[in-house]
Parts: C-alpha cells; structure tokens; sequence
C-alpha cells in the first residue's frame, strides 16, 4: 500500500530534524502549576519523555527548551537530562527559536517545536516539523504537521521521538539494547 503524498514528505522531513524544541507548560507537563504552602512551585514530568530525549541525545540530536514561565525546577529537570539550550521567561517564541538557530548553524527546516498553546503557533508553523500535543488549543492542532495521540505530560514527546528516530530507522536498534541488557 503506498502512502499518501503528504505522509511520504513527512516522513522525509522527520529524518533531517537535528533539534527538537519544546515548551514546558503543556508539553512536558500537563499544564497545571501547583504551589506548596511555601509557595514553591511543582511541576510533574512523565518519564518516558525524559527516557526518550536521553535516546534523542544518544542518536545525536539536540533538544531545548523554549518556555514563556520561569521556573526554578524546568532548570533542575533540564540540567537532569542533559539539556543545554533552555530558555525561560520568553514572549517572542518565535524569535528565541530564531536566535537558538544561529547558535547552532541550523536551519528551520533542521528544528521540530512541540506546543500546546497560542504562543507556541508561530514557532509550530515555521519549524521543518511543528507538533501539537492531543489536547492543544484547536488553532495549533490545525496548524500543526503532527498531532500527538498522547497529552502534554503524558508521554508526548516520547511519542515524537520515536516517530523521528522511526524514520530514521533506529528505533529498533535502540529497542535491541534494551532486550540484550546494554543500554545504558
């Protein structure tokens, strides 16, 4: 059975995405923001996404994170798994992403962003491969190349990782090391 025009292009345009862009606040979390007594904020991370970008940095890809909040704890998660581009408290997305292109002498074309919500759009429609989380804003989802099954904070990303590393055919082998006990 062939594919689809638009599937088969898709798919060509996952295999040259070099860095995967995310937002924190529906994406890597469900959205909500809680605070304890002591007004320190909480945050809850799946952790199958953090599995899958440590998988994303092993097959040579880059991940950051572009947030409108800031948050004491996105740095600690970030620092974690060992993200190195992370930019907090941002009102222009778009031109953050613009700016993190030219540091690393990547084109548009070369960058996925992930969102959930109307700040996000810009960055979502101008990225190689723009991706909404299932329970984005409508007005992202129809902007958006791929629509995740998966809610933001509930392994989302994850999902998209395995979809890039898919078509670039190394899933299977990063599934293997796990079966003959070598990953590490």
């Amino acid at each position: 059975m062939n594919e689809p025009p638009e599937a088969a292009d898709l798919e060509d345009r996952l295999r040259v995405i070099r860095l995967l862009l995310l937002d924190v606040d529906g994406v890597l979390t469900d959205g909500m923001v809680t605070w304890d007594n002591n007004g320190i904020e909480q945050k809850a991370f799946h952790i199958r996404d953090g599995l899958g970008i440590k998988l994303w940095a092993k097959s040579g890809g880059l991940t950051g994170i572009v947030t409108g909040r800031s948050s004491h704890v996105v740095a600690v998660r970030a620092g974690e798994l060992g993200i190195g581009i992370v930019r907090q408290g941002v009102s222009d997305k778009r031109a953050a992403v613009e700016a993190i292109l030219a540091e690393h002498g990547l084109g548009w074309n070369e960058a996925a962003f992930l969102g959930d919500d109307l700040p996000d759009l810009a960055c979502v429609v101008a990225c190689g491969v723009g991706v909404a989380v299932a329970d984005a804003c409508r007005e992202l989802r129809e902007a958006a190349d791929i629509v995740t099954i998966a809610g933001g904070g509930r392994g989302a990303v994850r999902e998209v990782i395995e979809r890039i590393l898919e078509a670039r055919g190394v899933w299977e082998a990063a599934v293997r090391r796990y079966h003959s006990g070598q990953a590490s």
